[in-house]
């Protein structure tokens, strides 16, 4: 089934650009399944493993995490770059995939260090040594997010690329329900290979935070968890490359609006921030999207030790805190795409998404306070399906803000809003 060509009255009309199908869009979701895949390894179960097992001080680990937050300025001059230079002949498709290929390796990498970080704080306590293989960690985090925004912003931008207005609110849908399918299937998939006797014994299950401090067999933890940091990175990398092979050849109208397609030269850093910078509008919804994600995605950081902590759940249990978060989010995506947003409008979806988020939220600090796992569970798919309906508004407001000659430029700047987060990567 395709989606409707654009209206006469496009830019693109009589060009003979293919319009995108649905097939196509899912293909393209792909690239967000996997990014929703590694968001969870690195968010959810690093984190965890760090704070919870290893006993890594809970500061240090998240300073090492937010390295790769740190390093987010670097997406404004990726997406310039994918703007007006280009690789094997694309604007995009070369950045995206040299970006996957780091990123995916690195999370092996990141691991490895944990495992050296760990290792010395059993053997040594906190002494020089450690600091400086946590010191290491930051720095693999900060590559892995320079790695993430060289690969993720220009396939935002290629979304820009791609679509029409009328047929880019069904597109996000497709694909940023995709980025919740990924989380979904990841801590799915995760929780089943994490669920070992080493990682998720009664020991674990039964531990007390007020009693005595655990000391885990390292060893052992390797030897489970490092296939998952294989298999599934090598997965995610794999979908990359189906979900983007051909598409920009096919279907990219990049050269045909951009003015300065062809004029490399007159696309230089300098000038595409003073286009971003030139409209006060832009600069307003800048600072709303910077504090709406720090406000929305805080408990990524959080959730996988809160339920260790506060609950006394193994990793695999905590793992699948992802799950009603992300179907509640994949729910609230789809039905904003496809049903709210065209009947309320951009700004309306996102404004009920806000009250929502707030409410569920207040639920979720509720149950811990009550330790109702089932209230914990109940309030984190409100607050999904709360946390889609936002994406899917300020998305379709991010996009329709986005000048075509500076799309990469401007989808940078987007991203640098809500990197910020810390938390899942929406593009």
């Amino acid at each position: 089934m395709a989606i409707p060509p654009p209206p006469s009255h496009s830019s693109d009309a009589g060009l003979g650009l293919a319009s995108l199908t649905w097939v196509t869009m899912l293909r393209l979701g792909l690239f967000q399944l996997g990014l929703g895949i590694m968001s969870l390894l690195t968010l959810g179960v690093l984190n965890r493993i760090m704070i919870n097992e290893l006993q890594v001080l809970p500061l240090v680990a998240a300073v090492a995490i937010a390295m790769h937050q740190f390093v987010s300025p670097a997406r404004i001059w990726f997406g310039q770059l994918s703007d007006s230079k280009t690789l094997w002949g694309y604007h995009r498709t070369g950045f995206i995939w040299i970006g996957a290929v780091t990123f995916t390796s690195l999370s092996f990498v990141a691991l490895q260090v944990i495992w050296q970080l760990g290792a010395n704080i059993q053997a040594q306590g906190w002494t020089t040594s450690t600091y400086l293989w946590a010191a290491g960690l930051g720095g693999v985090f900060g590559l892995y997010g320079l790695a993430l925004s060289a690969s993720s912003t220009p396939f935002a931008a290629l979304l820009v690329d791609i679509t029409d207005e009328d047929n880019r609110s069904a597109l996000i849908g497709v694909v940023w329900s995709m980025l919740m399918v990924g989380i979904v299937l990841g801590a799915g998939v995760s929780a089943n290979l994490l669920n070992q006797p080493e990682v998720c014994g009664a020991d674990i299950v039964n531990y007390d935070p007020s009693q005595v401090t655990k000391v885990v067999d390292i060893e052992r933890l390797k030897a489970t968890i490092n296939p998952t940091f294989i298999l599934m990175p090598a997965i995610v990398l794999g979908l990359c490359l189906v979900g983007t092979w051909g598409i920009e050849k096919k279907y990219s109208r990049y050269t045909s609006r951009s003015m300065v397609a062809d004029r490399e030269d007159q696309i230089t850093l300098s000038h595409a921030l003073r286009i971003l910078t030139a409209n006060r509008q832009t600069g307003v919804f800048f600072s709303f999207m910077l504090v709406l994600t720090i406000s929305l995605f805080i408990q990524d950081a959080v959730l996988e030790s809160y339920g260790g902590e506060v609950f006394g759940m193994c990793i695999a249990e905590t793992t699948k805190l992802n799950i009603p978060w992300g179907m509640g989010t994949l729910i609230g995506i789809s039905s904003a795409g496809f049903w709210v947003m065209p009947r309320l409008g951009k700004v309306k979806t996102t404004r009920y998404g806000c009250l929502g988020a707030i409410a569920s939220i207040s639920l979720v600090i509720s149950s811990g306070f009550l330790l109702n796992r089932a209230l914990l569970m109940a309030s984190l798919f409100g607050f999904g399906l709360c946390t889609g309906l936002i994406t899917t508004g300020s998305i379709g407001l991010m996009l329709d803000l986005t000048m075509a000659e500076t799309a990469g430029t401007f989808i940078g700047a987007w991203g640098l809003a809500q990197r910020s987060h810390g938390g899942c990567p929406l593009y």
